[in-house]
């Protein structure tokens, strides 16, 4: 354990807890006392870390509203109100966004389709920029005020960014911007198919974040539909289950892979 006031590593375990059962340590260096959540974004919350989670990440996985998640803990013995839902989302889906974004880093197939659908914010129709490999898999998203070459120059470099490699194939629709940002970003040795049958793949994916996005109504600030979609989109691409080889996954697998893939990520952003 280290200390997060002089990151010290010359602590002593105490032997009180706090009130929500968390070891409490004391630097020998400095003398200050402090707990495992101390220094983390969990320091200050009087819930459980598990129970933060689990609600943010039932709000981004299933179609429930703040009240719905409310109600939900209240029947696990959590009182909480929906406005705290809703700050526990604005202050931990970016973390999860983050966490899942780095663990898929560098894993990208060499042909990559682009394309982008309408979310409505503030009574506007904005432009959700989404980006799937050949197999499915989450490249990147990106929410834009405008549909422009600008944005579509700013989508390609987060697409590099993120894959860490450049395609050998892209497939976009016939829209302008597409051609002269592919050309200036990735280059001309890109092949650039443009087609709205070949572009099927990625249409069609767009459903999972248009059929969550229904029953909310739409967004009142561009920062909270950037944050809800960009999340949304990673926690989906994590617990999906890719068939090899078009096989069929049994249940008892499936529910097996979902099981364990939310346990790791629940660990792994508590510690």
């Amino acid at each position: 354990m280290t200390c997060p006031h002089c990151q010290s590593t010359s602590v002593s375990n105490r032997k009180f807890r706090t009130s929500l059962g968390y070891r409490t340590f004391c630097c020998l260096h400095c003398g200050r006392r402090f707990n495992e959540r101390s220094g983390t974004q969990f320091n200050d919350l009087q819930f459980p870390n598990d129970i933060v989670l689990m609600a943010v990440l039932w709000r981004l996985r299933y179609k429930l509203g703040f009240r719905d998640v409310a109600e939900l803990l209240l029947q696990r013995g959590f009182e909480v109100s929906y406005e705290t839902i809703r700050v526990w989302e604005f202050r931990f889906a970016p973390l999860i966004s983050e966490h899942l974004r780095a663990k898929r880093r560098g894993i990208a197939g060499q042909s990559w389709y682009l394309d982008e659908t309408y979310i409505k914010v503030s009574g506007r129709w904005r432009y959700l920029y989404r980006a799937i490999d050949r197999e499915g898999n989450l490249l990147d998203s990106m929410l834009s005020e405008h549909r422009d070459k600008h944005a579509a120059r700013r989508f390609l470099r987060r697409l590099i960014d993120s894959a860490g490699q450049k395609p050998l194939r892209m497939t976009t629709d016939k829209h302008p911007a597409y051609t002269k940002a592919i050309r200036w970003i990735v280059g001309r040795k890109v092949l650039h198919r443009h087609s709205q049958y070949l572009n099927n793949r990625i249409e069609q994916n767009h459903r999972s974040i248009k059929q969550r996005y229904y029953p909310m109504l739409g967004f009142a600030k561009f920062e909270s539909a950037s944050r809800f979609c960009t999340a949304f989109d990673e926690l989906r691409n994590y617990l999906r289950v890719r068939a090899t080889d078009g096989e069929h996954v049994p249940a008892d697998v499936r529910r097996k892979i979902f099981t364990d893939r939310w346990s790791t990520l629940m660990i792994e952003l508590s510690a």
